[in-house]
């Protein structure tokens, strides 16, 4: 036990797992996005618990493929090679998560820049938008950010307790954030239509990462609190315009 957490005896133990730690909360967020939105289609009284039985689908899973790390850091072996490429387990998941994304995004869009299109569909949407569908929709993609989250961590270190801690600390924070970003989102319609976006293009570069190209987290994760901001101020220019509008009337 105490050679378990013998990183806790150095200030370079320390650094990693602050480090790694912080790797995962934004690794995570991914994750949160999606859970958030998906949740939201579901009636209210089932939300909060599927957002809890998802996140703590996550932790098991990966405090799981934890326990298999030999196997897990195999999966980034080649199997086959296509288009002069050498692919991996790790990189077929990363694209049918990708895939998954993308479709899954891009059908929300769709749905919601033309909902006269599917008036006759909404009654089987709303059917087909369970529990039980949500679930199983958040397993799959957990599947795939808790792969990639795996891997990354074992890349930055080799003590498997700060793995493990780093892993429950961000879940933990993901459980904590999960209902507030979820009311956020659907108090702001907008924000819906961004968080499609960001699901897009975190799809795009996970099938991008699949086939090779590997894209830095920095470039994704700027680009998506670039677009925050910006959707910030347009929600704060918003408010400040329909506060205006109501002292003008009110005069």
């Amino acid at each position: 036990m105490q050679d378990f957490f013998a990183f806790a005896y150095t200030p370079e133990g320390w650094a990693a797992l602050v480090t790694l730690v912080a790797m995962e909360v934004v690794l995570g967020i991914d994750n949160l996005i999606f859970i958030s939105i998906l949740t939201n289609k579901l009636p209210p009284q089932h939300r909060v618990r599927a957002r809890r039985l998802g996140i703590g689908a996550a932790l098991i899973m990966r405090l799981l493929l934890l326990a298999t790390i030999s196997y897990i850091v195999a999966m980034t072996a080649p199997v086959f090679t296509a288009f002069g490429h050498p692919f991996s387990w790790r990189d077929l998941i990363l694209i049918a998560g990708g895939l998954f994304l993308i479709w899954k995004a891009t059908k929300e869009i769709h749905h919601s820049v033309d909902p006269e299109d599917h008036k006759d569909e909404m009654v089987g949407k709303a059917v087909n938008v369970t529990l039980g569908g949500a679930i199983f929709q958040i397993l799959l993609l957990d599947l795939v950010f808790s792969v990639d989250s795996i891997i990354t961590a074992v890349g930055m270190t080799e003590h498997l307790a700060i793995m493990y801690i780093a892993v429950i600390v961000a879940i933990t924070v993901m459980l904590l954030a999960a209902t507030p970003l979820a009311n956020f989102i659907e108090k702001n319609p907008t924000i819906v239509m961004l968080a499609l976006g960001f699901l897009l293009m975190i799809g795009t570069t996970l099938i991008a990462d699949g086939m090779g190209f590997h894209v830095p987290k920095g470039y994704i994760y700027s680009a998506m609190a670039f677009s925050a901001l910006v959707e910030g101020l347009n929600m704060l220019a918003r408010r400040r315009t329909a506060r205006r509008g109501g002292d003008n009337a009110g005069h």
